[in-house]
């Protein structure tokens, strides 16, 4: 992994914390990829009904996909894949998203769903975390149902240096903070929200419920939070987002 990419590991659900850490003292290491990894692990979630599947992202109909899964350096080109083949997706329901093996690529793929002007909806009992709360944050309209459940913490470089062991301009902290402001933030929300996610360690998570998810996107309880929609793009625009 390059030094300007963090790492979060994927956060599991909170019931299977401890299952999870007991397994994990005997599981053997996973080799972080060059972008980088982050996600909060938990167990296998229900198999969605699916025109068809672009890694973790599964076509119910024309204008609706389901994410259930992590994103990897795959992932914009299959959501890229995605778009060619069914141009009509408004909508992106986030069920079970623990986050992603590279932070790079996943930011890609949020700069794509906004791009495409698609909206994002975190259903009762859906569970996104770490690496999935960027591409929450990506859609144009965000929509969230109460018994949602969100989670963050801090990611760790390779040499196990976490965002606040560098200077708040370093390039590893910049490239966070320039996302949120792509995503509708001023200066002031994505700096606020960016110490939110690194206020606990990287091996631990501050989980955030519906409500408390709408107070930090400015919805004081509101259902829904709209962002600036930009146009959405032709096929051949596709591209430019994953270069």
């Amino acid at each position: 992994m390059c030094s300007d990419a963090g790492r979060k590991i994927p956060l599991m659900r909170k019931p299977a914390a401890l299952l999870l850490f007991l397994s994990a003292l005997f599981a053997p290491p996973v080799l972080a990829q060059d972008g980088a990894d982050r996600f909060v692990q938990s167990a296998p979630a229900a198999q969605t009904a699916s025109l068809k599947t672009y890694g973790p992202f599964k076509v119910v109909d024309a204008s609706h996909v389901v994410m259930d899964g992590v994103t990897d350096e795959h992932s914009p080109a299959q959501f890229a894949a995605m778009l060619q083949d069914f141009p009509q997706i408004t909508t992106l329901t986030m069920q079970e998203c623990p986050g992603t093996f590279d932070d790079r690529a996943n930011l890609k793929v949020g700069r794509m769903i906004r791009a495409a002007g698609i909206i994002t909806y975190v259903p009762a009992g859906g569970s996104v975390r770490s690496g999935g709360v960027e591409l929450f944050l990506a859609g144009v309209e965000r929509r969230i149902d109460d018994g949602a459940e969100f989670a963050v913490h801090a990611w760790e470089d390779d040499a196990g240096l976490e965002a606040s062991d560098y200077a708040v301009t370093a390039p590893e902290n910049r490239k966070y903070l320039a996302y949120y402001r792509e995503m509708g933030m001023s200066e002031g929300e994505a700096s606020a929200f960016y110490a939110m996610t690194n206020s606990v360690p990287h091996e631990q998570a501050r989980w955030l419920d519906a409500a408390e998810m709408r107070r930090w996107l400015g919805q004081n309880g509101s259902m829904t939070e709209t962002a600036p929609a930009p146009p959405r793009l032709a096929y051949l625009d596709l591209n430019a987002l994953l270069n």
